[in-house]
């Protein structure tokens, strides 16, 4: 798989929604309300800032031993795809991405959930 592939994977949408909405304090706020409401993506900056700074501040082990993946992911290509991470994704664009869709949270079994309705097939 290429690094282009990669960049261009649902995993980034996968991975802010975890690591930022999911996580964030203006989710958790009303968490025991069961309407839905409508909701945006709102990745606060220093949670961005911190991101990328513990991006930067990892911490890579030596060069694996072989020229194959037998002993797990190359390390040159991990640290491309840091890199990227770290300091050629755009977040806000991925922000606006998201919040073009329409969007909605609720409480389903005392937990937050946040979804976006699907056209149904005719």
């Amino acid at each position: 798989m290429t690094l282009e592939k990669l960049k261009l994977s649902g995993l980034a949408a996968a991975l802010a929604t975890s690591l930022f909405v999911f996580g964030s304090p203006n989710y958790a706020a009303g968490a025991e309300d069961p309407s839905i409401r409508p909701f945006k993506v709102q990745i606060p900056q220093a949670a961005l800032d911190d991101l990328r700074r513990r991006i930067n501040a990892t911490r890579w082990p030596d060069k694996e031993t072989v020229a194959d993946q037998s002993q797990g992911a190359q390390l040159a290509r991990l640290q491309e795809l840091v890199r990227y991470w770290g300091k050629g994704y755009d977040w806000r664009k991925l922000e606006a991405k998201l919040n073009a869709l329409p969007q909605f949270k609720t409480t389903i079994d005392g937990r937050g959930d946040s979804f976006h309705p699907r056209p149904v097939a005719s």
